[in-house]
């Protein structure tokens, strides 16, 4: 299981709740008792979902234990628990089940989903956000360097991408029978500093292959993508500009 760090995702907290605050802009609940929030992070954004709906119980999931720590401790009116959303059983029914960057991790996000929709009540929503940069030049360049002789038998099959495209969201939802509000968002984030593209892959997308290397070859691995995302990604005097697409989806449940 990826070890992540909260302090090194934390540095780009505004461009990465930016897309979850649009999410749960358009969930249609008015007054939802009970919201579950999967993949809830460092509980950062946890004080979004109670400013919304003020008087829901939320409760936060997450599977990192590092992460929920930090949630516990910065975040001490909020609930968190450390689960394993491929196992978990929700004790439903919930009014709205939310879920910010998370499915993206699960190598078959869709089976999870599919499960996850019984415990959602008539007339409650699902909404999810994913990113939608898996051919993104950081990603693509991020496997084909992890596929080096130097390192390929460290990094193989470390991590796998779901879909995370618009139309397969409309595709799962659609097909079961749920009302799908579906859409697509590419940001220009403009990002600080020397190997900024990296500052950013380091604390999510890249965090696998970095702990699967051990010493001496992680370096080697880093410095080598690093300068291919220099070339990819240029500098220029007010900043980097670094391109990422988001997929978003709002399903409602009919009456059954």
């Amino acid at each position: 299981m990826t070890r992540w760090d909260p302090s090194l995702y934390l540095q780009h907290a505004g461009d990465r709740g930016r897309p979850f605050v649009e999410l749960l802009a358009r969930v249609p609940a008015t007054a939802p008792a009970r919201v579950l929030d999967l993949g809830c992070g460092a509980g950062n954004l946890s004080s979004v979902i109670r400013d919304r709906w003020p008087g829901a119980d939320v409760l936060g999931v997450g599977a990192s234990e590092e992460m929920i720590a930090h949630a516990r401790e910065v975040d001490p009116d909020g609930r968190y628990e450390v689960a394993d959303v491929n196992a978990l059983t929700p004790d439903g029914p919930y009014d709205v089940i939310v879920s910010n960057a998370m499915f993206q991790w699960l190598p078959d996000a869709f089976a999870v989903i599919t499960r996850l929709l019984d415990a959602v009540q008539d007339g409650g929503a699902f909404a999810v956000q994913v990113p939608d940069n898996q051919d993104a030049p950081s990603h693509r360049l991020m496997r084909e360097v992890a596929a080096r002789p130097a390192f390929a038998d460290h990094t193989q099959g470390v991590r796998e991408f779901s879909a995370t495209d618009a139309p397969a969201y409309l595709e799962l939802f659609a097909g079961l029978g749920w009302t799908a509000d579906v859409w697509t968002t590419e940001y220009l984030h403009v990002l600080e500093g020397d190997d900024a593209v990296w500052g950013w892959v380091s604390g999510t997308g890249a965090r696998p292959y970095v702990q699967a290397l051990p010493d001496g070859l992680r370096e080697q691995f880093v410095a080598e993508y690093q300068a291919e995302l220099r070339a990819a990604y240029p500098q220029r005097d007010w900043g980097t500009v670094f391109p990422f697409a988001r997929t978003f989806a709002v399903a409602t449940r009919p009456d059954r």
